[in-house]
């Protein structure tokens, strides 16, 4: 008879990389069940509602693929929440200033293209901190958090900067093919790009190396400061793709547009898989803990419940998360 040993470690990790699919599919059950029964209507197979539900994913979605590489590389960055309005602001500012003279299509991609520059040189002094000055992730990034809110409210004065540019609009608000919005499809597109690159290149391995043991990397001639430096950047430019798109979404850039979906987006990856300790994690993943976030939010509020509880739900499914992790890979208290 074979020990039943071996056994259970390896249905604990099977279980534990499946885990969030099954919780996805369990709250899509639970709420088609309860639109049946309570509104004789369908909760899933109501387009209206997984447009909404894609929608509300998109900016932590765009967020937490960037933290994946960096979470998944032993950091942090908590500067990404700022980042994205200040980028929505940039965007806004441009084309207030271009609009007037130029085209609205290369109002647009001017705007566009200066609002990643300026995310670009936040996730740049994010990893030179990190990686050439040895600053903590935790504490580096927090202090970036501080400059990229000043900066963006400064750029805003304080308020909302309105647009009105018609292309932009018609990006954040328009749907391909009158069914599937622009927004959502931006994000599909990026979501693939991440999936390769993390999957399928040398970047992608390096990535995976660094997190699982730093000083091994280096002796495997790994370049560990310049790829900090670029998994930063790199994270900077996709929360800056978020503030582009928040600006096209609401015809308007506010500094503290990502504010709201910074700790959602750290939620997305940490439900999905990535451990905090590095060395784990999917796009795959990350994208089954934003769509799982995005469920909670929606599923409340279409249940009627008060919007207070998404937070309480939200923490008890990150708490989960985490236990799940330990316990797959043995730190867990024996």
């Amino acid at each position: 008879m074979q020990p039943p040993g071996p056994e259970r470690p390896k249905l604990l990790h099977t279980l534990g990389a499946a885990w969030p699919w099954l919780f996805l599919i369990g709250l899509l059950v639970f709420f088609e069940v309860w639109a049946r029964i309570s509104y004789q209507t369908s909760f899933v197979l109501n387009l209206t509602n997984v447009q909404s539900i894609l929608l509300a994913s998109v900016q932590p979605l765009l967020i937490a693929l960037g933290l994946t590489l960096v979470i998944i590389a032993g950091g942090i960055d908590l500067s990404v929440g700022f980042t994205v309005g200040l980028a929505a602001v940039v965007s806004a500012r441009m084309m207030q200033l271009l609009d007037p003279g130029l085209p609205a299509a290369l109002s647009l991609l001017l705007a566009v293209v200066v609002a990643l520059l300026a995310s670009v040189v936040v996730g740049a002094v994010n990893g030179f901190l990190i990686a050439r000055l040895g600053v903590p992730p935790f504490i580096g990034t927090l202090g970036m958090y501080g400059v990229a809110r000043g900066v963006g409210f400064l750029a805003s004065g304080g308020s909302t900067v309105a647009t009105n540019n018609p292309l932009n609009s018609a990006l954040g608000n328009g749907k391909l093919l009158g069914v599937v919005p622009w927004p959502v499809v931006i994000t599909v597109l990026v979501a693939l790009f991440m999936h390769y690159l993390l999957s399928r290149t040398r970047f992608g391995q390096y990535t995976y190396a660094i997190g699982g043991n730093r000083n091994a990397a280096v002796r495997a001639g790994i370049d560990v400061e310049t790829h900090t430096i670029k998994l930063y950047m790199l994270t900077a430019v996709l929360a800056g793709v978020a503030g582009v798109i928040y600006t096209a979404r609401f015809t308007a850039g506010a500094a503290q547009a990502g504010e709201p979906t910074l700790l959602d987006a750290i939620a997305a990856v940490v439900i999905g898989g990535a451990s905090l300790f590095g060395g784990a994690g999917t796009v795959v993943g990350t994208l089954i803990g934003a769509l799982i976030i995005a469920v909670i939010q929606f599923g409340l509020v279409f249940i009627d419940v008060q919007p207070f509880w998404q937070f309480i739900a939200v923490g008890a499914v990150i708490i989960l998360s985490v236990l799940v992790d330990q316990v797959r890979s043995g730190r867990g208290r024996t």
